[in-house]
């Protein structure tokens, strides 16, 4: 296929981000296949055109189901909020379209598990969207684990830790709401967290948990952008009904111990989403805010030159930085979306499945899950329990 032609439902924090991917990938990635930005979909007409001029797209729909029924769109791009992915992604696997939907993959297991089944039977292409396995810095963690130039892993340290609703006054945004997002701080960023372990180490055995939820009531939202909102005139309150903080351990199939900690409450934590992996040989220690270097450290290092090296990875030999600029040249968030519709464009176009895809999604879920039914019985839970 020499083009993909794409309707995406949603047009807000995500919206954007994919958009800026799709439009900037033919530059500089001119051998992949190109997407063509054919229409966006959102309720509010008058926000959503002008999202449709801003992020380039050709015609705006307010109904998704319109997308479905036209023959001019090969892939359907899923970054409404959680609740509306199931539906939307079944009716388009029926419809015969190919789907990229945003993590968390459901509200439920079960749904996540129906959405893989409806895709799978449907033979089309299914990607899920943890972004954060593209950071070429991540691609050269899993690069030397698979190599065992670490060795055998015996720890997984992970966090995700945001302060951004920690004033009492900060408005009931949807991802407060478990009828919209499904959980709070484990889906929203434990469920990324998750998913790096099982890409670096491999799959969970058993977990267990505990969450706190520390602003229970806030303000009514009069609207909302991304992660911004501002709270109406009334004094009227809402329920905060997810997490704000999730701790978690683990036990993964191969031996290895973990541990995830996911809080919104981290007093001066912008975004860091780290993890650091220790090996029988070496280890290695990563961090979002500065996500184009990796820390290093290998045992067989001679005794006085010891410790974790800094390694920029900006260099050609490292994941699709041959794309972008001359080694020391930094990229950023938005180039993990990019990476990751490089990989959904060359899956599409080879015929195979893209990776992360529903398989992930699904058993994202199970973990997410298997940590909730934790905290509510307050015991260790088997992932095959699930």
């Amino acid at each position: 296929m020499s083009q993909v032609r794409i309707g995406m439902v949603g047009y807000k924090f995500m919206g954007k981000a994919h958009s800026n991917a799709y439009r900037v990938l033919p530059m500089f990635f001119p051998n992949s296949t190109v997407p063509q930005m054919k229409a966006i979909c959102g309720r509010n007409q008058e926000a959503l055109e002008t999202a449709r001029k801003q992020f380039g797209w050709e015609e705006a729909v307010t109904d998704w189901r319109e997308l479905l029924k036209r023959d001019d769109i090969d892939l359907i791009d899923i970054n409404a909020p959680s609740d509306a992915h199931k539906e939307i992604a079944i009716a388009a696997a029926r419809a015969g379209k190919h789907i990229f939907c945003e993590k968390p993959l459901a509200l439920t297991l079960s749904d996540a598990r129906e959405m893989l089944a409806e895709a799978e039977a449907a033979g089309v292409k299914h990607m899920v969207g943890f972004n954060y396995r593209f950071a070429p810095a991540v691609q050269l963690a899993k690069k030397l684990i698979d190599e065992g130039r670490i060795g055998k892993i015996n720890h997984f340290r992970g966090q995700f830790l945001q302060d951004w609703i920690m004033d009492p006054q900060f408005p009931l945004v949807w991802r407060l709401q478990k009828e919209i997002a499904g959980s709070g701080s484990l889906g929203d960023l434990g469920a990324h967290v998750i998913d790096m372990a099982r890409y670096l180490v491999g799959e969970f055995s058993e977990v267990i948990g505990m969450s706190e939820t520390f602003i229970k009531e806030r303000p009514i939202a009069e609207n909302m952008t991304g992660l911004s909102a501002k709270g109406g005139s009334s004094t009227e309150m809402g329920q905060v009904t997810v997490d704000d903080a999730t701790l978690m351990m683990a036990r993964f199939e191969n031996g290895a111990l973990g541990s995830i900690e996911a809080t919104r409450f981290a007093g001066g934590h912008r975004c860091t989403n780290g993890f650091e992996i220790n090996g029988s040989k070496g280890s290695v220690r990563f961090d979002f805010e500065r996500m184009n270097e990796l820390e290093v450290y290998f045992t067989d290092d001679a005794e006085d030159v010891q410790g974790f090296r800094r390694v920029l990875a900006t260099d050609a030999p490292h994941a699709y930085m041959d794309a972008w600029w001359p080694a020391g040249h930094t990229i950023g968030y938005e180039h993990t979306f990019t990476h990751e519709m490089v990989e959904l464009m060359d899956a599409i176009t080879n015929d195979r499945q893209p990776v992360p895809n529903f398989v992930d999604g699904v058993k994202c879920q199970e973990v997410l899950e298997a940590v909730e039914r934790s905290i509510e019985e307050r015991r260790w839970v088997a992932i095959s329990e699930m």
